[in-house]
Formats: C-alpha cells, structure tokens, sequence
C-alpha cells in the first residue's frame, strides 16, 4: 500500500509529510526513557529489519489476481509500544523511499501516517491493548491481532482514497476506488493479522517480558535475557530478505490492483511538474531503485537478494541509531530530574 506521488498533489502531499512529522516529533517526547532501555534498543533495530524484510515477500489473494504484503505496523507495536514502533516503521518506509524509491518522495508522509501513524497511535492502543486488557494469552493475541491488523489496513486504504479524492485525481472516482481498495485489503488483513498472531505467540512464549515490558511501557526485566530472540529474527530476517524475496507473487498488490481495475492503466500520469521532479531526484538518488541493478544487464534474483540483504541492514543501522540517541537524551533528561530533586 505504498503510495507513489503521482497518486497526490503537491499540497496534499506537503500537508501529510507535515502531519506525519509532526506525529513523530509528538512521539519522539512521549516515549519514556524505560520505553527505550538497553535491552529493547537492539530489539527495535532488529524488528525494523524484520519488517523490511517481509515486505518484499508478496502473497497471492486467491481468485483475485492481486497480492498483498505485511504493513507491520501492528506487529511493531505489540513487541515495543505505541511510540518506538511508530519510529520504527518510519525508519522502513524511508529506507524503502530514499534507497530503493519505493514510495514516492513527497507520498513519504501519507506512507508513514497510512502504514505507521494509523496502526501504530490508533488503533493499537484503542482495539489492540483492549482486547488483552484481562491478561495476555495465546488466544488473546490471535484475536487482537487479527481484528487490530483487519481495522489498521481498511482505515490505511480509506485515507488512501481519501487522499487521492482530495489530490483531485480524476483517474480515480471516489465510490470505485473505495469499493475495490476496502475488500482486497480486508483479504490481504486477515491473511496478515494471522501471520502477525503467530509471530506474537511465538514471541510470547519465547520471551513474554518484551510484549509485556511494550503494553506496560516499562522497561525490559533485569535478568531476561533477548539474545536468542534477537538471534532468531536475524536468521529470519536474512532468510525472508535474501531468498524468500526471490519466490514472490507476481500479481500487483492491493493498491497496485485498484489502481488497474479502477482507472484501467498500471500506472497514473502527473500534472504536477513538482511531483514529475521529485520523482526524477528519487531515481537519482536511490542506491538501487525498485530493488534492481542500476546496469539492467545485471542478475535480477542476485539484485532482489542484495536489495532485501541490504535494506534490512540499513533499517537496523538507522532505527538503531535513531532510538540509541533517544535513548541517551531520555537518560540525560531523567539524570537532570534526579539532581535537580
């Protein structure tokens, strides 16, 4: 569901990457200083990759011609919290957007508020963390899951009609656009909330301290040690980015979908010469746009590997980064508290 920028106009486009900046400034002074210890620091870095890797790894909808994908918001959210997950999946989508041009430049905020800001501050903590209110439990986690990720990705895909609604792109009509883009995200969302539950419940019973330290927005127990989770995501992680990426649905993803059923074209031309340039600087600047060799002679299967090996990489290094120094300023924040008390 990552949107391109000839989906926007110039304004719509400036006014969510002011909303979703805005947001992750809020988060950003909302997270506690426990939210981010040391144990759950490589936790986030690790959990970004694990999201930028199953992402390039798309599933067929059956008897739909489409695919879909993990959004990963949800998921996030239930192993750090609201706010270190929504900068987590921040981290993702500008990786996706900067280095490989996936996502347009200036739909980076409507990707980050569709993808982050909708499942990671509200319906997290008002479906998710409800439905567990009387205690965490494998069945308790299935059905959280399923329903959080169900209600994330049709509120994702409504803001994504609306979005083009209020760009003025005529190419597509509010009402057919709305009934194509709600039920095949639904499909792919109930296809996602169940591999989320899965995931979760295996977390849960490897390490119930993380989910608990994230719903609690306390600090990782001294004494429960992360390491073997934090080894297993790795492994899955290069497994998902560097060969499971390889055997991946051919068909367009929701979006995509919608997008050909709606306006009869893969694709929709701009009349903005903003949005045809920010476009022109994206696939200047990507390391590798749309996960390929910038030499078209090179191998596509070794390109899509390097591309999930090497995006995964970089998610943990920058989310890593981005929390470490959080972290430090929460520290010395709390430190000047105690003095000055």
């Amino acid at each position: 569901m990552h949107m391109a920028d000839s989906l926007l106009s110039p304004a719509v486009g400036t006014a969510l990457c002011a909303v979703s900046a805005s947001c992750l400034a809020f988060s950003i002074a909302r997270i506690k200083k426990d939210e981010l210890c040391e144990k759950k620091i490589p936790i986030v870095g690790v959990m970004g990759a694990f999201i930028f890797a199953v992402q390039m790894i798309n599933f067929t909808i059956p008897a739909t011609g489409s695919s879909g994908h993990l959004s990963g918001g949800i998921l996030l959210a239930a192993m750090l919290g609201s706010f270190p997950s929504l900068l987590a999946i921040s981290a993702v989508l500008i990786i996706q957007c900067l280095l490989f041009a996936d996502g347009g430049l200036l739909a980076l905020g409507c990707n980050i508020f569709n993808l982050g800001i909708v499942p990671c501050l509200i319906v997290y903590p008002l479906i998710f963390k409800p439905l567990l209110k009387n205690g965490i439990s494998n069945g308790g986690i299935t059905a959280a899951s399923i329903a959080a990720v169900a209600v994330s990705l049709q509120i994702g895909a409504f803001c994504v009609v609306l979005q083009t609604l209020f760009s003025g792109i005529t190419e597509l009509p509010f009402l057919t656009f709305l009934l194509l883009m709600q039920p095949i995200h639904l499909a792919i969302g109930l296809i996602e909330g169940v591999v989320t539950a899965a995931v979760l419940c295996f977390v849960y019973k490897m390490r119930p301290e993380i989910m608990e330290s994230a719903f609690e927005r306390k600090a990782i127990k001294n004494g429960s040690p992360v390491k073997n989770i934090l080894i297993a995501f790795t492994v899955i992680t290069l497994i998902a980015g560097g060969v499971l990426s390889l055997y991946v649905s051919s068909h367009p993803d929701g979006l995509e979908w919608s997008i050909e059923k709606t306006a009869a074209a893969a694709e929709i031309e701009t009349k903005y010469n903003l949005i045809s340039e920010a476009e022109a600087v994206q696939k200047k600047m990507a390391l590798m746009p749309e996960y390929a060799f910038r030499n078209e002679g090179e191998n596509a299967v070794n390109a899509t590997a390097a591309a999930g090996i090497l995006g995964s990489a970089f998610v943990f290094i920058f989310a890593g980064i981005v929390v470490f120094i959080i972290f430090l300023f929460k520290k010395k924040q709390k430190d000047k508290v105690l003095i000055s008390a």
